[in-house]
């Protein structure tokens, strides 16, 4: 086990749940750090190889999925519907703008999110600790089901491995690469493990990490674990982002790595990436690839309080993503998405449906786009490239 961070270090880690033992924290950090590497180090070598190609121009990143995964719906047939719906996704990309994607699903392992407060208001007035993903806590408003469970680490290990199975005995060769937050240093740190073949430290959860807009500070638990390892891994660039730590993060992860080791997924809202995005590509360049996430900087509210977000904001992101990327002569690497095959109507297609409540909002955290929007989305977004 490589410990960089938790309760080993002086370094800050941010947004790490309050576990309601620890004693029983470290018997699981141990137990997880005696478990099979949930990959092998050739599936993030493989990934690193096409990213590279990103790099050069000759390829798209096309990540997509759920918000948050629940372990109730992570049974072998939604793992393959959903699997399904992002091959899907990157066929239509690819019979627009003629371009290979590279298929990186937010699956098998995204089941934890952070959150900007630590406790909920109840309607009855009382509070509860926030939800904060199956990996941590439950959904259900009560005291009991909100602890921080420790053994839910377990859970997660388990369900992940479940469906990397289903993915291997159904897809086959055609399996996208999964992908998650690192946000659980109690997850990943214990699961890093070292490359017999070459000798380094890798990340054995997934393929593809990326590091959170709330989590991305330079001096930080998560970028330290990030650097450590040699999987390619993203960072999450929001509108607030300082341009001078970014850069910082860009020199440190990027350093003597192969082209496409490092991407910055960009999340600033169609309002705002016209104004911050051109000083962060002049400053970073050509050495990441840029990823455009238009789902969190979009993020609003129906009248009942319920999330939502706007599919004309999102595709305005895109747009100005674009238009951005090639006057600085830069390969728009990819798209970051929330998505899901189910019929759901969290995303919306204009603002008046703003003053009604969502009749089918079945996500455990932020709205995501469901089939038709997705292929909307994808479709601009693969001409935009054609054209440019």
């Amino acid at each position: 086990m490589i410990e960089l961070a938790g309760r080993t270090s002086p370094l800050p880690v941010l947004q790490q749940p309050q576990w309601n033992s620890e004693e029983s924290l470290s018997a699981i950090r141990a137990e997880l750090d005696e478990r099979d590497p949930l990959v092998g180090c050739n599936g993030h070598r493989q990934l690193q190889d096409q990213l590279t190609e990103v790099a050069r121009g000759e390829g798209f990143v096309l990540q997509a999925g759920d918000c948050a995964e629940t372990f109730s719906d992570s049974g072998p047939d939604r793992v393959m519907a959903k699997a399904a719906q992002l091959d899907d996704l990157a066929q239509l990309f690819e019979s627009i703008a003629d371009v290979p994607a590279v298929r990186i699903g937010r699956l098998a392992g995204q089941y934890a999110k952070p959150r900007s407060e630590l406790t909920e208001t109840l309607p009855c007035g009382g509070t509860v600790p926030v939800y904060r993903g199956d990996a941590v806590n439950g959904a259900e408003p009560t005291p009991e089901d909100r602890a921080a469970d420790p053994k839910r680490l377990l859970a997660a290990y388990e369900h992940a491995r479940s469906a990397l199975r289903t993915l291997d005995d159904e897809a086959g060769g055609g399996r996208p690469y999964t992908s998650h937050e690192a946000l659980l240093l109690d997850y990943e740190e214990p699961l890093t493990r070292v490359c017999a073949c070459h000798g380094y430290p890798y990340a054995s959860s997934a393929p593809f990490l990326w590091i959170g807009d709330r989590t991305r500070q330079p001096g930080g638990a998560h970028i330290a674990w990030a650097d450590s390892i040699a999987n390619p891994v993203g960072v999450k660039v929001g509108k607030a982002a300082d341009h001078g730590e970014i850069a910082e993060i860009v020199d440190r992860l990027t350093a003597g790595r192969p082209a496409g080791r490092l991407s910055l997924i960009v999340r600033m809202g169609a309002d705002l990436i016209g104004r911050h995005l051109p000083r962060l590509v002049e400053r970073c360049g050509d050495r990441v690839l840029w990823i455009c996430d238009p789902m969190h900087g979009n993020t609003t509210k129906r009248v009942t309080g319920q999330k939502a977000r706007l599919v004309p904001a999102v595709l305005e992101e895109i747009e100005q993503f674009f238009r951005i990327l090639f006057a600085a002569g830069l390969h728009p690497g990819g798209l970051h998405l929330e998505v899901t095959p189910a019929a759901v109507d969290e995303c919306v297609d204009f603002p008046s449906e703003l003053c009604a409540p969502a009749v089918r909002f079945r996500s455990a955290c932020d709205p995501r786009l469901n089939a038709a929007q997705s292929e909307q989305v994808v479709g601009v977004a693969a001409k935009l490239l054609s054209a440019g």
